[in-house]
């Protein structure tokens, strides 16, 4: 039986390597660091099929050095254990340290992860994780500061195309069936970025037809695909389409299909932590200042799922949910932000005015620091008008309230204190 194409085509050389020019075009820093022959440990952020495993094995091709690889969903502690060991016996003198590559790192325990971080430090090995979550939440402190992150993006339209014309061009298999790509955009549409989806997608398509010339038309792909509805979900990698759902059905404020979105999700096995993650996100953006409540209540959610865990937790999952999609909505917390960050990344570093400046020292003071500030609790209700922005941002409004009775009636706080501001 042949290999699969995305296992036929994977690339061997940076030179091969398709997407993620920031890290390994030329001059960019991966790039630099694996010509140079010295490669720290690091995480490699981003979703499935942008090639994370595929950068891994270069590095150990161009480094030639030994390769160990493990996957966070099969190995436990003793897995790790026994490569750090066998990475001792094969290292000689002032050789380059073994790589060790775990896919899905995010996946190992706390007590997982803590085995590999003596390896870590002294050199033992050379860490490369794999992860489709934020590093931050799913890899403890002391692992995550010996090792830098990169990201890595889905990849283009261009960098897809490339990639298929590459398949039909150049795979042995595919090249002696002339094969002809006419259309791309359902291609592209069910790949959503993911390489190893196009080439499965593209598999499939090809070897459903029997014509010695296949032409790839946007009506050849979408059929063969709702022929095979489980053709382009290898591995669950409809897990990003199916967490938008969710999310979307949550702001639209539709608790059924918010529901039925989460029954899909913990069917097919999607880990809980995720899920709950979501939820805290989401009550931060779309609910916001029209219920804060609803934050304390998903955050509550993350903190009793990992008390009581599966499959209870559903239970847990499902209460918050309808909750969220229930709630009045307001992004103005979330717009305001963003409108803020735009206007720092506009205007730079505006210096802090000198009434708001810290005076620790007699220095500071004989220059004004902190003069003439203002105690707000020396004043009724505890509030005094004074100027808290740079002189050239004064009287940017960032935070612009939503028509919910939450909201309405900070304002009508605000504009006790502040009369016309508001």
């Amino acid at each position: 039986m042949s290999q699969p194409l995305a296992e036929r085509l994977r690339p061997r050389t940076l030179d091969e390597y398709i997407g993620q020019k920031h890290l390994v075009g030329e001059g960019a820093v991966l790039r630099k660091m694996i010509e140079s022959g010295r490669v720290p440990s690091f995480l490699l952020w981003g979703p499935p099929g942008v090639g994370k495993t595929t950068l891994a094995q270069i590095i150990a091709n161009t480094l030639d050095t030994p390769f160990y690889t493990l996957s966070a969903i099969n190995s436990g502690v003793k897995d790790v254990r026994e490569v750090i060991e066998q990475a001792k016996k094969s290292r000689f003198f002032d050789t380059r340290s073994p790589i060790l590559f775990i896919d899905e790192i995010h996946r190992f325990s706390k007590s997982q992860q803590d085995s590999l971080l003596g390896a870590v430090e002294t050199g033992v090995i050379t860490l490369i994780g794999a992860t489709t979550e934020n590093p931050s939440f799913e890899v403890i402190r002391p692992l995550l500061s010996r090792c830098q992150v990169y990201v890595l993006q889905s990849l283009g339209k261009e960098d897809l195309i490339e990639l298929a014309n590459r398949a039909i061009t150049e795979d042995v298999i595919l090249k002696e069936k002339g094969i002809t790509l006419k259309e791309t955009n359902a291609l592209l549409r069910f790949s959503g970025g993911d390489a190893r989806k196009l080439l499965n997608i593209l598999d499939l398509v090809i070897n459903a037809d029997a014509e010695d010339k296949i032409e790839i038309t946007d009506q050849l792909v979408t059929e063969r695909l709702q022929e095979n509805p489980a053709a382009y979900d290898k591995g669950g990698e409809m897990h990003y389409d199916i967490i938008s759902a969710f999310i979307k059905s949550i702001r639209g404020s539709d608790p059924d299909a918010a529901i039925y979105w989460l029954a899909r999700m913990v069917a097919g096995g999607e880990d809980p932590k995720f899920i709950a993650r979501r939820l805290v996100i989401s009550a931060a953006e779309d609910i916001g200042l029209a219920n804060p409540n609803a934050l304390l209540l998903a955050n509550a959610c993350f903190d009793t799922l990992q008390k009581i865990g599966w499959p209870e937790g559903r239970i847990v999952l499902a209460e918050a949910t309808i909750y969220l999609a229930t709630s009045p909505k307001s992004n103005s917390a979330y717009m305001s932000i963003d409108e803020a960050i735009g206007l720092v990344n506009e205007t730079g570093n505006l210096p802090v005015p000198l009434h708001l400046r810290n005076a620790p020292t007699k220095l500071m003071k004989e220059l004004d620091y902190g003069k003439e500030y203002k105690y707000a609790h020396s004043f009724e209700n505890n509030f005094v008008v004074q100027d808290y922005v740079p002189e050239e941002i004064k009287g940017r409004q960032f935070w612009k309230p939503q028509q919910n009775a939450s909201e309405m009636k900070i304002v009508e706080w605000l504009k006790k204190l502040w009369k016309n501001r508001y």
